[in-house]
């Protein structure tokens, strides 16, 4: 899966998805996508990335508590 840097607007392929999902993971680890080479993984906040639409990553991806957060 590819992601987008938001105050760059690199591409960075996501190397493992569950680590992605996981709410409770503040990084990931991931390969930017530049030149034609393959590139070392890397890490990168997960709040600093979208995907290469623009749009946000969804809120239960980032926050483990959206749930009870958003009932109160």
């Amino acid at each position: 899966m590819f992601l987008q840097l938001k105050d760059s607007s690199d591409l960075v392929k996501i190397v493992d998805f569950q680590e992605l999902i996981d709410p409770n993971t503040e990084i990931v680890h991931a390969k930017d996508q530049e030149g034609q080479e393959e590139q070392e993984t890397e890490t990168y906040r997960k709040d600093n990335l979208v995907f290469p639409s623009g749009e946000k990553l969804p809120r239960c991806w980032l926050d483990a508590d959206y749930r009870t957060a958003h009932a109160a």
